[in-house]
């Protein structure tokens, strides 16, 4: 069954593209070079540190752009087969419309 799938257009899922994870990994790369150009300045008299800004800046980037990635590539809809059959993955609603169907004098299970 999991040959058979199709790829997704990427426009039409735009979850899955890497335009976010980047611009969000830029985001905090940035703010981790700011916060630290700014940090190890060191007061008026000392000049800016750019070189620990930028070390801080790409390791920043470089893991913030790894972690994101990698939850965007690992996230995964369930296919609809999934849900139908008699064993765990079935859906609980329609267990409980099957029962009140076969057992319309008894209670509900749920106490409604």
């Amino acid at each position: 069954m999991v040959g058979n799938v199709e790829p997704q257009d990427p426009k039409q899922n735009p979850g899955a593209s890497i335009k976010f994870p980047l611009s969000f990994s830029a985001a905090l790369g940035a703010v981790a070079g700011l916060v630290t150009l700014v940090v190890t300045a060191g007061g008026t008299e000392n000049g800016l540190r750019w070189d620990l800004a930028g070390i801080a800046f790409g390791i920043a980037f470089i893991a913030t752009l790894l972690i994101a990635s990698l939850l965007v590539m690992g996230h995964k809809e369930n296919d609809a087969y999934l849900s139908e059959g008699s064993g765990v993955n079935r859906k609980s609603a329609d267990r409980l419309a099957h029962l009140k169907r076969a057992n319309p004098a008894e209670k509900d299970p749920r106490g409604e």
